[in-house]
């Protein structure tokens, strides 16, 4: 569960990383300073926690329940700019009401990044006994400062073309969706499972759809004069 974790946060900074190369600099140095700043705040509410804390935290249902709820917005929001994005580009003319949806998720960033950057001090801080906790924290916000932009111009290097980098976005939140259910659930299962079938309702079920699809080929054949 632990390695699950790791991947879901690595995934979320990879995400916001990615976000960044749709915008101009200007947009990802605000938001480097702001996560910067965020980092340095925070310093005075990371000293007080502890791994036996953390570790609590990240098994407690409740907590990873709600965590659930705001991942899967995050998600719905990412893959929604994601889809909007293929649709102004191939549908013309676009709705203006389209068009301000698409430029509100154009500046979402995300919010998960926030308790990945939190943890990521936290961490850093265990790591580093005897060094001021100011300077750790000032020191993480330095370095968030300087590699969100470095990085976004590495992923634009890497990936230069905006349609690949709008689906790897897509994939992405997609992986993330999946694994952040299986966190989540943490080992836990919603119903009982059960070892008989009851071929009567499987019956009903294949019936019903064998019914649908005939009867959608034959409107569509019906519309199309074929009958």
């Amino acid at each position: 569960m632990d390695t699950i974790i790791w991947i879901l946060m690595l995934l979320t900074a990879f995400n916001f990383l990615l976000k960044q190369t749709f915008w101009r600099f200007r947009g990802t140095a605000v938001a480097a300073g702001t996560a910067a700043a965020f980092v340095v705040a925070m310093w005075p509410y990371a000293i007080e926690q502890s791994k036996t804390q953390i570790a609590d935290w990240l098994s407690d249902t409740a907590l990873m329940l709600d965590t659930a709820v705001v991942l899967t917005v995050e998600v719905a929001l990412q893959m929604a700019f994601c889809l909007l994005s293929v649709h102004l580009e191939n549908v013309s003319p676009v709705k203006r009401r389209m068009r301000v949806a698409w430029k509100i998720l154009y500046w979402f960033p995300g919010v998960l990044i926030l308790p990945v950057l939190f943890f990521g001090l936290t961490q850093l801080i265990f790591a580093l006994p005897g060094i001021s906790f100011r300077q750790v924290a000032w020191g993480f916000g330095l370095a968030v400062l300087v590699l969100l932009p470095l990085g976004r111009w590495g992923v634009k290097w890497l990936v230069p073309e905006p349609e690949l980098r709008l689906e790897l976005l897509f994939l992405t939140n997609a992986l993330v969706a999946v694994l952040g259910v299986i966190a989540t659930v943490n080992g836990r299962t919603a119903v009982q499972g059960t070892a008989t079938v009851d071929w009567a309702a499987l019956g009903g079920c294949v019936g019903i759809f064998a019914a649908g699809a005939l009867l959608g080929l034959l409107w569509r054949r019906w519309r199309s004069g074929r009958i």
